[in-house]
């Protein structure tokens, strides 16, 4: 072992004979351990909520979606085929969509109709992982009326069950000299999906394109768009790009998960850079604890430098040997900080202990996704600031005069 390593311990080992220093030592380690607790289990949190939130709204509106400037689209078909023949994209479907009027002898609710076709939905949404009752088939099959898929929490509301009866009303449903006529048609419930997110879950709903195309008064060859699954979410920007050269000599209009989202993962992104920025100080105030107790031992130990000054201890030592022991008090606050934090984390992550309100927040469990990334970021920066605030001190044991030190001992 090094000499100053070995002084280091020493001392260390030794504030259990200086019971206000010592105190001031747990205090450090205490600091750091919470900060850097605090920092893995918020920052994973929140990592975790950006990541589900994610995964639902692209479940639910595909990766990448292609409409006319000029609705509805036609020749949607021969669009899904020049989509396919792009490298990354692995699913494609049309859709429909419509804001219609859902009524029930217990009540009246706003609906977003989406029609989809459910022979090549299931390559594209995650509807049929999301189904509780019935299946994405059964909206082929539903006879002699046309079926829907409502949303859990909807149902509650309403008191729908498989198998019962609804009104929708489509304000634009047929088209007359005087204007557009509602139309209004009756539905067969053959679904009821959950995704977790009330948003969706109170107020969407799937039909089948053609009972769709008959509601809102579309031709057989008419859709709103066509929606697009890619083999790597992360790829979205440059398929994009590369989509809109192949589609490029008709007006249409493509967009990704990213563009359609850009405003709330923004402002996610800089909740969390926030947040870092927030319990860092956390962290900082307890490595300033790491300051007042290097300052009192060298001031406690003045005898001792001196002495080993003296004896032939350079400056350069005197100061190694107070960096190291405010370093390893940092250190052990640190793992004391992964030793309580990421074992939190899990446990967060498989009990769910903590609900959060469904008609306030988008999922309803708090999810949690640990980034080896961040976890590195989180012990470097917490190591680096309990490093930055041991070199003061150090610096002043090594400028002590051993003379003086020793005049009056």
């Amino acid at each position: 072992m090094k000499f100053e390593l070995f002084v280091a311990f020493r001392y260390l080992l030794a504030l259990r004979k200086q019971a206000f220093i010592s105190v001031i030592s747990l205090f450090a380690i205490l600091g750091v351990c919470l900060g850097v607790a605090s920092l893995i289990v918020v920052i994973g949190v929140m990592n975790g909520f950006s990541h589900d939130l994610r995964d639902k709204i692209v479940g639910v509106n595909a990766h990448v979606i292609v409409s006319s400037f000029s609705s509805p689209l036609r020749d949607y078909q021969e669009i899904e085929k020049q989509a396919l023949a792009v490298p990354g994209v692995v699913g494609a479907t049309p859709f429909v969509y419509s804001e219609v009027m859902l009524s029930t002898p217990r009540g009246v609710k706003g609906l977003v109709l989406r029609g989809i076709d459910p022979t090549t939905a299931g390559n594209v949404l995650s509807l049929a992982k999301d189904m509780q009752k019935g299946s994405l088939q059964s909206l082929a099959e539903a006879k002699p009326l046309p079926g829907i898929i409502v949303g859990s929490e909807l149902a509650k509301r309403l008191g729908l069950f498989v198998g019962a009866r609804v009104n929708l009303l489509s304000p634009a449903g047929k088209k007359t000299s005087a204007g557009f006529v509602p139309t209004v048609k009756i539905f067969r419930v053959v679904g009821i999906f959950r995704t977790g997110m009330y948003e969706y879950d109170s107020s969407l709903g799937y039909v089948s394109v053609a009972s769709a195309q008959k509601l809102i008064g579309l031709a057989a060859d008419q859709v709103t768009g066509v929606e697009l699954r890619l083999d790597n979410i992360d790829h979205a920007e440059p398929i994009t790009l590369e989509l809109r050269k192949v589609l490029s000599g008709r007006p249409l209009y493509v967009r990704n998960w990213m563009e359609m989202n850009t405003n709330l993962f923004a402002a996610m992104k800089l909740e969390k850079t926030a947040m870092f920025i927030i319990l860092v100080m956390i962290v900082l105030v307890g490595s300033f604890s790491i300051v007042t107790t290097l300052v009192m031992l060298v001031m406690k130990k003045r005898r001792d430098i001196s002495i080993l000054m003296s004896l032939g201890a350079t400056k350069e030592r005197i100061q190694r040997i107070f960096l190291l022991q405010g370093t390893i008090i940092g250190g052990l606050g640190t793992l004391l900080g992964y030793a309580v934090g990421i074992p939190l984390s899990l446990l967060l992550e498989k009990y769910q202990f903590i609900q959060l309100p469904k008609n306030v927040y988008p999922v309803d469990t708090l999810p949690v996704l640990l980034d080896p990334l961040d976890l590195t970021m989180i012990g470097v920066c917490a190591f680096m600031l309990c490093f930055l605030t041991t070199l003061y001190p150090a610096r002043k044991a090594s400028q002590l005069d051993p003379v003086e030190a020793l005049r009056y001992e």
